[in-house]
């Protein structure tokens, strides 16, 4: 797959306001530097700016850095639509049971695959494909630095996955998660080069810390609507108490409850527009 190189990347770029706002402040304190009076508000002013970019990037589900789907479209929520979204897998262990519970809930989902994961796992990742669900890309290595990269290292870790995807299943994903939903002003230029929209969640179930199944329910289920996006794990997800992991405790009985609001599991692609 043939990327352009990061100049020419940089160069076709549409930055957001946050991030123009802030090219602009730092094009003004650099302006503003033969004026030595101003010199330590010129500072605090970058420092404050450099934690507003920290904070955004640190918080999932925030626009300052970039585009960043939260949400389904107004046009889901009318045909009642939710999107059911697994994260790093697949994983042999556990993501079969996954698809039968979602076959057996007439549900469809996004999963979020981790490069690596889906070249160690092609059969079933083809199989996640073959029954009408969509592998999106959730990184190569699933690197827990992966926010501290930069440009070129983005573009390897996120364009290495695409391949390594659209060998597999022949067909190259149109959504990217970032690892822990982390994430630096950088990677939104290399996910635009890549044609590639970023999705956070309206509600996650912590299912990769929590071990108890009633708390990961409460968190997703409660005032849960048409168009939320859901986060869940097949891929490091914590075990119940009994050794189970803990998707496979919440997700029929968050199927059922979806059945009863007559709201509809679908894959991101497969979302109403």
């Amino acid at each position: 797959m043939q990327r352009p190189g990061g100049l020419a990347m940089i160069r076709s770029w549409k930055p957001s306001l946050g991030i123009k706002a802030s090219a602009a402040l730092h094009l003004g304190a650099m302006a503003a530097l033969a004026t030595p009076v101003a010199w330590p508000w010129l500072l605090g002013g970058v420092l404050a700016n450099h934690a507003v970019l920290t904070a955004a990037g640190l918080w999932p589900r925030s626009t300052l850095l970039g585009r960043n789907l939260r949400r389904l479209p107004d046009a889901a929520g009318k045909v009642r639509q939710v999107a059911i979204t697994i994260d790093d897998g697949p994983d042999p262990r556990v993501t079969p049971a996954v698809l039968d519970m979602l076959d057996a809930g007439q549900a469809r989902a996004t999963f979020f695959c981790i490069g690596k994961a889906v070249e160690a796992h092609p059969t079933l990742a083809r199989e996640i494909v073959r029954r009408g669900h969509s592998i999106e890309n959730h990184s190569y290595a699933h690197r827990h630095h992966f926010s501290l990269l930069g440009i070129s290292r983005l573009q390897a870790e996120i364009g290495r996955a695409q391949q390594a995807i659209a060998d597999v299943t022949g067909s190259l994903p149109a959504y990217f998660r970032a690892p822990a939903g982390l994430r630096s002003p950088l990677l939104d230029p290399v996910l635009q080069e890549l044609d590639l929209t970023l999705v956070s969640w309206t509600r996650r179930g912590y299912d990769t810390i929590t071990r108890d199944p009633a708390k990961v329910l409460e968190r997703l289920q409660n005032n849960l609507a048409a168009t939320d996006i859901l986060l869940l794990h097949d891929g490091h997800c914590a075990p119940t108490s009994k050794g189970l992991p803990v998707v496979l405790a919440v997700l029929p009985t968050l199927l059922q409850t979806l059945h009863r609001l007559n709201l509809h599991g679908v894959a991101l692609r497969d979302a109403a527009r």
